[in-house]
C-alpha cells in the first residue's frame, strides 16, 4: 500500500493475490452505455461485473462489501488523452506514476500521447508502453504518431503500431501541416479503422507566443496565439476527414470559433468527435493578471465568451468527451521561471473529476448521467477500447464517486510526481472515494 495525507490510500497490483468477490451495494448505478441510473447493488467475481440487481443473488458469498449508499458506481473513468512522459521524460512523470495519478482520480484507463523521447512512432516503442503498463493502477492504451519523429514528412508505420496495441494516432503537440501527408494519414488510419487525434495549430500564427492574443495579452505585454490559428487547422482536419470518410478526433478545443466549425459539420455526418479540458471550462485569460505558469498551456486560456461557448457545446453534445491533457513537468520548467520561459501545459488526472463536479454538475449545468457519459462512455466508444460499461460480463473497472465529498487541493497529497496544478488550494466538492480495476481495489480514500 502507498498512502498519502487525507487518506488517500492506492494499493499497487499484486498478480499473486487471488481476486476478490465484491459486492458494492447501495450505490447509485450510472451506466450511460445501457441508460441505467438507479439505486442497485453490483457483483464482481473473477474480475468481472457478474450481475446488477435490487438485490444481491441469494448464493453470492462476498469476500469484500462496499456500502455505497449516497455514492456513485460509475463505469471506470477515461482519460483519452495524457502525457505520461515516458521514455525520455521520467523527471516528470512515469508510467507508474502517471497511472497511480490516474488511480488516485477515478481513471481506470488512459490514453497517452506519442511525443516521448523516442517518439512512439514504430511497433516496438508501443510494445514497450503497454508491456510497462501490464501491472500499473489504470489501463493503458498507447496513441502512435502520424509521422515519424514528429516531423510532418513521413507517416509512421500504422499497420505495426496497431498491432502492437495503438489505439489511435497523433501528432499531439504539434500539426502535420503538409495537407497530402495529412490527407494520405486520414486514408491510413481509415484502413485500420482508427481516429486521426489532431492537434490543430497553425505554427507561424502560433510562433513566439505564449497566451491568448486579445486585450489581456495586449496589457499584459505578452505576445499572443490568435483563436484562428487553431480554427483553420480544425476547418482544413475536418474537411480532410470528411473528403476520405476516415474518423477525426479534435484535441483540445478552446474556442468559440472552434466548436462552430465542429458542430457544423457534425450536422453534415461527418466522424468527428472533439473534447475539451476541465481548464478550459473553468479558467480563462483573465485569470492571467498575475503572471501564473500554472496556468499557461497549449492551446491557451481563452476568453470568458469561449469558455461559456464550450460549456455550451458541453451540455449539448458538441463536445463529446472531457479529458485533461494531463502534461507534468518539473518545477525548473513550470514554477521557477518567468512566464514566456515556461513550458506549456497542466496536470489533471487527479482533478478532473472535483473540478467537473464543482464547476458544472453541482451548479445543475451539467448532469450527472452526462458527465460520466463524456468522462468514460464516449472516450472508450471513440477508440472502441471495449470499455466504458458496466453490463455484466466485462472487466469490472469502476469508479465509486462521492458527489457530496470536499476536499482542498494539496500537490503534496497527489501520486503525480508533478506539481503544475491550476487549481492548488482550492476546495472542490466531489472526488473518486474507490477505484476498482479488473475487479482489484486499487484506490481508496477513507
Amino acid at each position: 500500500m502507498i498512502e498519502k495525507k487525507s487518506g488517500r490510500k492506492l494499493y499497487p497490483i499484486n498478480p499473486a493475490l487471488p481476486l476478490e468477490r465484491m459486492l458494492i451495494a447501495n450505490g447509485r448505478v450510472i451506466d450511460p452505455a445501457v441508460k441505467l441510473d438507479k439505486v442497485q447493488t453490483l457483483c464482481v467475481e473473477n474480475g468481472h461485473v457478474k450481475t446488477i440487481s435490487d438485490a444481491p443473488p441469494a448464493d453470492f458469498e462476498a469476500d469484500r462489501v462496499i456500502d455505497a449508499a449516497g455514492l456513485w458506481v460509475v463505469p471506470g473513468l477515461m482519460d483519452m488523452h495524457v502525457h505520461l512522459r515516458e521514455p525520455g521524460g521520467e523527471d516528470k512523470e512515469t508510467i507508474a506514476t502517471g497511472t497511480q495519478a490516474a488511480a488516485a482520480g477515478g481513471v481506470t484507463a488512459v490514453a497517452c500521447m506519442p511525443n516521448t523521447d523516442p517518439v512512439l512512432d514504430e511497433e516496438s516503442k508501443i510494445r514497450y508502453v503497454v508491456q510497462r503498463g501490464e501491472t500499473c493502477t489504470a489501463r493503458i492504451y498507447p496513441v502512435g504518431s502520424i509521422s515519424k519523429n514528429l516531423l510532418g514528412d513521413e507517416l509512421s508505420p500504422f499497420g505495426e503500431m496497431v498491432k502492437a496495441g495503438a489505439c489511435a494516432v497523433s501528432d499531439d503537440g504539434k500539426a502535420v501541416h503538409n495537407s497530402l501527408i495529412m490527407k494520405s494519414a486520414f486514408n491510413y488510419a481509415k484502413s485500420f479503422d482508427i481516429p486521426i487525434i489532431c492537434h490543430c495549430e497553425d505554427k507561424d500564427l502560433a510562433a513566439g507566443a505564449h497566451m491568448n492574443e486579445g486585450p489581456v495579452s495586449t496589457r499584459l505585454g505578452i505576445r499572443g496565439i490568435p483563436s484562428i490559428a487553431e480554427e483553420i487547422f480544425i476547418a482544413r482536419d475536418i474537411m480532410l476527414a470528411e473528403y476520405t470518410g476516415a474518423r477525426v478526433h479534435i484535441a483540445h478545443v478552446s474556442s468559440r470559433g472552434g466548436v462552430q466549425i465542429i458542430r457544423e459539420a457534425k450536422k453534415r455526418g461527418v466522424q468527428v468527435t472533439c473534447e475539451t479540458c476541465p481548464h478550459y471550462l473553468t479558467k480563462c485569460d483573465e485569470d492571467l493578471v498575475e503572471y501564473d505558469t500554472h496556468l499557461k498551456m497549449n492551446p491557451p486560456l481563452r476568453t470568458p465568451a469561449d469558455r461559456e461557448a464550450l460549456i455550451e457545446a458541453v451540455v449539448d453534445g458538441t463536445i463529446d468527451v472531457i479529458a485533461t491533457d494531463h502534461a507534468p513537468h518539473v518545477s525548473e520548467d513550470k514554477k521557477d521561471v518567468e512566464f514566456e520561459a515556461a513550458a506549456f501545459g497542466i496536470i489533471g488526472l487527479e482533478t478532473s473529476v472535483g473540478v467537473i463536479m464543482t464547476a458544472l454538475v453541482h451548479k445543475k449545468i451539467l448532469s450527472p448521467f452526462d458527465m460520466i457519459n463524456k468522462m468514460s462512455t464516449v472516450p472508450h466508444s471513440i477508440l472502441k477500447t471495449g470499455g466504458g460499461t458496466l453490463m455484466p460480463g466485462v472487466p469490472a473497472d469502476i469508479t465509486i464517486i462521492d458527489p457530496a465529498g470536499e476536499w482542498t487541493v494539496d500537490t503534496a497529497c497527489f501520486y503525480s510526481k508533478a506539481v503544475n496544478t491550476a487549481w492548488e488550494g482550492e476546495t472542490l466538492k466531489g472526488c473518486a472515494r474507490a477505484t476498482i480495476l479488473g475487479g482489484r481495489l486499487v484506490f481508496e480514500r477513507t
